[in-house]
């Protein structure tokens, strides 16, 4: 069970993302509701890096892909520690643009659909030239 970073040997293993958790929620508490669909390898419940709270999700391992199949067909909508959990096949890796994560916000996206006019008939360069 971890509290900080995941361990390193997760390979071949089958993770399931489960939200909507309490701040309450411990490791060994999932590995007792999840265990009872197969064995489960790890249980993972990030924290936030400030306050060392949990951030209200955890990533539960299963050394089987069938396990983890039942486990997130039982469990997802079941109710823990009063919260409606839901639980979802985590997908690794980040996405493309997400490289500015740690570096401060998002750029802003363009819309298509610009609210104020701009005209582009006058040049940025256009002083008088005397």
């Amino acid at each position: 069970m971890s509290y900080g970073r995941p361990p390193p040997d997760v390979e071949g293993m089958t993770s399931l993302k489960v939200d909507n958790l309490t701040y309450r929620t411990s490791p060994d508490t999932l590995r007792r509701v999840f265990e009872k669909y197969g064995r489960v390898g790890d249980v993972y419940i990030p924290r936030d890096r400030y306050t060392k709270e949990s951030r209200g999700f955890a990533f539960v391992r299963f050394h089987d892909k069938r396990d983890a199949e039942d486990a997130m067909d039982a469990m997802d909508g079941a109710v823990l520690d009063g919260r409606e959990l839901r639980v979802q096949m985590a997908r690794y890796g980040r996405p493309p643009d997400s490289h500015h994560s740690r570096r401060g916000p998002p750029p802003r996206s363009r819309s298509r659909s610009r609210s104020r006019s701009r005209s582009r008939s006058r040049s940025r360069y256009s002083r008088s030239k005397s």
